[in-house]
This record gives C-alpha cells, sequence and structure tokens, in this order.
C-alpha cells in the first residue's frame, strides 16, 4: 500500500530544519536497535546449534506417523483384551440367554462386533497435480480444486447412512456414533491415527439404495463436477460379501452421559 508524499511545493523554514532528529533518522535508529536485539535472541536461542537444520523442527511429519502407528498398534491391544474379557465374561456370568441376546444386539447397534454382508465402497483421490480444466466455460483450477476436502468425505459418509447402511468402515476402521471425519490440510485424521489420499469407506447394506442415496445427494452431485471437469478421483465399486471389523478403540465418554 502506497502513502501520500508531502506536498513537493512546500518549503521547509530554517527552524524547523534544526528542530532536533528528523523522524527518518528516528526510524532509521530504531530498526538497527531493533535488528540487534533480533540477533542477541537468536543467538540465545540456538545456544551453538543450527537453528534452520534442527532435526527435531523437520522431523514433525515423521511424529505424526509414529504416534498414528502407535495408536494403530494399542488399537489391536485393546481389542485383544476386550475379546478376553468378553471370552471370560462369558463362561458363567449369571445372566439369561435373553439379557445376553439384548447386549449383543446392543453391540451390534453401537458397532462394537463386527458386520457381515454385502457392501459397496467408495474411493476418493486427489486430481493429478497438473490437472486442467475439461470442459468450456471454468476457469482453471486453483490448488484447492485439485484435493479431496472433509465435506468430501462426510458428504459420502451422510449420504450412505441416509441410504440405510448398516454399518460403515473408513480406511481400516469402523465408525462409531462419536466417530468424527475430519481433515488437516491433505490428511484424514480419523480416531487418533492419520492417513493419505485415496480414501476408501465402504458400507454394508443394500448395495442398490446405497448408490442411489450417493447419485441423490446434493454435495456429491457439486463434487461429481470437480470430477468430471478436473479430474477428481470418484470410484464406486460393488464388494460382494464382506466382514467389517468391530470399532476397538475406547467408548469412554469424557464429556457426555446418559439421561436419567
Amino acid at each position: 500500500m502506497s502513502n501520500s508524499a508531502d506536498s513537493p511545493g512546500t518549503e521547509s523554514s530554517p527552524d524547523h530544519r534544526r528542530g532536533g532528529l528528523r523522524p527518518v533518522r528516528v526510524l532509521t535508529v530504531a530498526v538497527f536497535a531493533l535488528a540487534g536485539l533480533l540477533f542477541f535472541t537468536s543467538f540465545n536461542t540456538a545456544k551453538g546449534t543450527n537453528i534452520r537444520t534442527d532435526t527435531s523442527l523437520l522431523k514433525l511429519s515423521d511424529l505424526i506417523q509414529e504416534r498414528s502407528r502407535k495408536n494403530g498398534q494399542l488399537d489391536e491391544s485393546n481389542a485383544t483384551l476386550r475379546n478376553d474379557v468378553e471370552s471370560l465374561a462369558a463362561g458363567d456370568d449369571g445372566s439369561t440367554a435373553t439379557e445376553d441376546a439384548k447386549v449383543t444386539a446392543l453391540e451390534k447397534r453401537a458397532g462394537t462386533r463386527k458386520l457381515k454382508g454385502e457392501a459397496i465402497t467408495v474411493t476418493l483421490n486427489d486430481a493429478p497435480p497438473d490437472a486442467t480444466a475439461k470442459l468450456p466455460g471454468y476457469p482453471e483450477p486453483q490448488p484447492d480444486y485439485l484435493v479431496i476436502h472433509q465435506q468430501d468425505l462426510q458428504a459420502v459418509v451422510n449420504a450412505l447412512w441416509a441410504g440405510g447402511a448398516k454399518g460403515i468402515k473408513v480406511m481400516d476402521q469402523r465408525l462409531i456414533s462419536t466417530s468424527a471425519v475430519r481433515c488437516v490440510g491433505n490428511t484424514l485424521i480419523l480416531q487418533g491415527r492419520v492417513y493419505s489420499p485415496p480414501y476408501k469407506i465402504t458400507a454394508v447394506g443394500d448395495p442398490e439404495k446405497l448408490q442411489k442415496a450417493l447419485a441423490e445427494a446434493p454435495a456429491i452431485q457439486n463434487y461429481m463436477v470437480y470430477v468430471n471437469v478436473y479430474g477428481l478421483g470418484w470410484k464406486v465399486t460393488e464388494n460382494g460379501t464382506v466382514t467389517l471389523p468391530g470399532y476397538s478403540g475406547t467408548v469412554d465418554l469424557h464429556y457426555a452421559k446418559p439421561v436419567g
């Protein structure tokens, strides 16, 4: 942004010219003082190390991947322990057959039990980085047009639920009522684990109804414009009979409790 200059035709009086330091000189002194402070602060922070190439600053992505891997291992360990507990409890817990049936039904609805049935899989992927508009009348793509967003994944999940899905798996994790599909940049963060595209969403249910729900969802119709114009990835396949895993993470609620 440009600043307006003083009128070139106006002369300063002699008294004004002698009146202390000019503003430009004061600003120059302030800049040099600030630069010295920054150099001192940088030296004091580095303590003899090269802060530009410090591995602790450059390995954040590796740290995220490592934490994601450990979370996956903890989920598997938790699932094994849960199965052991259920096996021991099934020995003789004093419950009736009717009570056991009710518990099993609740576990299926909660998504903690495996689910077997006919399924479809939706695969979404980023467009090629060198993609251009394939149809006339559309602008050349911005980088934002060429990647999968959180709203795209949520649109698919919501449409599948609306189409009567009995259970949904995103990548290798089962969704439950408290699952949140979130994206940060170009990565998906789901239940403490990190994923990169292509993203696969598998739903058990009536394949015909599920595909119909996908086709009728307004958010997916909008997504399909970007598929046809800029080459975003979209693929729907029928899988036949598949088995979705049960949710193996924690089910404790920290910010909610049952009513009554």
